[in-house]
């Protein structure tokens, strides 16, 4: 008893599944072959007669590639690691290629110099992989809607590579198409970094000019002083003229000690009066020379103070003039050192063989698709035509 109660269960289990079993081989009575016919052999047959008969063999080319900066070391192996860690300025601007890439200018400029819809639409492409298809016109803008399906970028964020994939028709065209988006993408980052360039120089650059124009008003207003006052240099000229004075009253203090004694020995001595004289006369000679260097209108003491704020003025432009011209030396090496690069980790490979379509495979796929959507149909209309009998 207790062996049968145990096998009862499962015994069920297996008369429901004959039950389902057996409605699904139902499904193949004759009323129903026409639906079978219709899911299953008929896009099987469809696909098979494309797949084997017309569809045209696709190359493909592919290329990968990265950005960095100029600075940065040579990204392979771990560095690749590092680099995808870190969303940084390379990162973004390899964004900018992809987008590039996958752009109306890019469809642009391959449609002038590499004939894209030509190489779209080689003679002998199947009327659905070539462009324009039945259902398109050859506009730019079919043209853009279709690029995606010839043309591909990826982007591992892991080691911060970028793959690039183009079909075309012919080995040589996925080749070509290839290289030129890679070429393209390489003009991208060049103008990338000119903007740069011009963004963090521009401004250092504008400053040295200004500086430039100081120093040069600054000369200018020096050279008008020395014209208009007919010296050199103030400076000097005082100096010289207190040297003067110097000597005046060291040979008039000889002339007093030697008159001092004379008029001891013989106050009566008739050199007495020519000593005088000559005292006299490099007492003049000295107020003279001071008058010069001070005290009267033209006097070199307030020409030495414009002299002076002149030569202040020029030696601060000067000083000006170089810092900016360091800070523009110094905007250039960092300009230089955050320029970027487009490395080729791959070259576009030229395909030796069509690997697209997959014709077994695919084939493979239709089948079992419409087998899968013909056994739900089946199970559908089953469980409509129970719940008709209850």
């Amino acid at each position: 008893m207790i062996t049968f109660v145990a096998e009862e269960p499962r015994q069920a289990g297996v008369s429901d599944s004959k039950q389902l079993l057996s409605r699904v081989v139902v499904g193949l009575r004759l009323r129903e072959m026409p639906l079978f016919y219709l899911m299953v052999v008929l896009p099987t047959l469809v696909s098979a007669i494309y797949l084997l008969l017309i569809a045209s063999p696709i190359y493909v080319s592919q290329a990968s590639f990265f950005v960095r900066s100029a600075n940065a070391a040579q990204a392979t192996g771990l560095n690749f690691v590092l680099q995808g860690v870190g969303l940084g300025q390379a990162e973004t601007d390899s964004f900018a290629v992809h987008d590039y890439i996958m752009s109306r200018d890019a469809i642009a400029d391959l449609d002038q110099h590499h004939n894209l819809r030509g190489v779209l639409s080689r003679p002998g492409a199947d009327f659905f992989a070539r462009f324009p298809r039945p259902f398109q016109r050859a506009q730019v803008e079919d043209l853009f809607k279709a690029y995606p399906h010839y043309v591909n970028v990826s982007y591992d964020g892991t080691t911060g590579i970028t793959s690039l994939k183009v079909k075309a028709f012919r080995p040589e065209d996925a080749r070509n198409i290839a290289q030129a988006l890679l070429d393209d993408g390489e003009g991208v980052i060049n103008q990338l970094n000119a903007q740069a360039q011009r963004d963090a120089v521009v401004e250092a650059a504008r400053e040295v000019a200004d500086d430039q124009v100081q120093v040069a008003l600054a000369q200018q207003n020096l050279t008008a002083f020395r014209n208009h006052e007919q010296l050199i240099d103030p400076d000097r000229s005082s100096a010289m003229s207190s040297e003067l004075v110097n000597k005046l009253s060291t040979e008039q203090a000889t002339l007093r000690a030697e008159r001092a004694g004379l008029a001891t020995a013989a106050p009566q001595s008739p050199q007495l009066p020519a000593l005088d004289s000559r005292i006299n006369a490099y007492g003049g000679e000295i107020a003279s020379q001071q008058s010069k260097i001070a005290g009267e209108t033209g006097s070199l003491a307030p020409k030495i103070a414009t002299y002076e704020q002149l030569t202040l003025d020029r030696e601060f432009a000067d000083r000006a003039l170089s810092s900016a011209l360091t800070s523009l030396e110094a905007a250039k090496i960092d300009a230089r050192r955050k320029r970027l690069y487009l490395e080729r980790v791959v070259n576009p490979s030229l395909p030796d063989a069509a690997t697209e379509p997959k014709r077994l495979g695919s084939l493979a796929l239709v089948l079992v698709s419409a087998l899968l959507a013909y056994g739900t149909t089946l199970l559908i209309m089953a469980g409509f035509r129970e719940h008709r009998q209850v």
